[in-house]
């Protein structure tokens, strides 16, 4: 049986995407926001995030492969599912569960690009350092995680562990 070391607990995360729903409302008052979810980690997060937000916004979803059933990415990124919702012209909010290596957030940001939008902005809710590499902008962050392999909250390993509310480190 895995070991599960808690990292964040299901109050610290409220807390985190509350006051993040609060500075994005801030700042996309007036404007035509439009959240791309990254399936299928960031859906616990964006459901919680949008729930928060005192602006009216559009929500689409894209599905990045790069993992698979591993620990770490493959360096592969496939693209599974594209948008839905025309962004050209709109102002377009990625929500991400956790940035890592920073691959996959990069090549997602440039294949958004190529749709026209206003601006391209960053959400995350863990940004974890430990494997970055490449160096990305990112604007609205809920917490800085040194190191550890994470799962809850969205976050799974080999599809399990998404459904836990709070985020553990998992030690196999």
């Amino acid at each position: 049986m895995p070991d599960l070391t808690p990292v964040l607990l299901k109050e610290e995360i409220d807390e985190a995407v509350a006051k993040l729903a609060h500075r994005i409302s801030t700042d996309f008052e007036n404007h035509q926001l439009v959240l791309v979810g990254v399936l299928k980690g960031a859906f616990i997060f964006l459901a919680d995030l949008i729930r928060h937000l005192t602006i009216p916004v559009k929500v689409d979803f894209v599905r990045i492969a790069s993992y698979g059933s591993e620990t770490s990415t493959s360096g592969t990124i496939r693209l599974t599912k594209n948008l839905e919702i025309d962004i050209k012209n709109k102002d377009v909010l990625i929500i991400e569960d956790i940035i890592d290596t920073g691959l996959s957030l990069t090549y997602l940001v440039d294949h958004l690009k190529s749709f026209k939008p206003k601006t391209v902005r960053i959400c995350t809710l863990i940004d974890k350092r430990e494997r970055r590499k490449i160096d990305i902008q990112i604007d609205y962050v809920g917490h800085i995680i040194k190191k550890g392999f994470l799962v809850g909250y969205g976050l799974d390993y080999a599809e399990e562990y998404r459904n836990l509310p709070a985020v553990y480190d998992l030690q196999l």
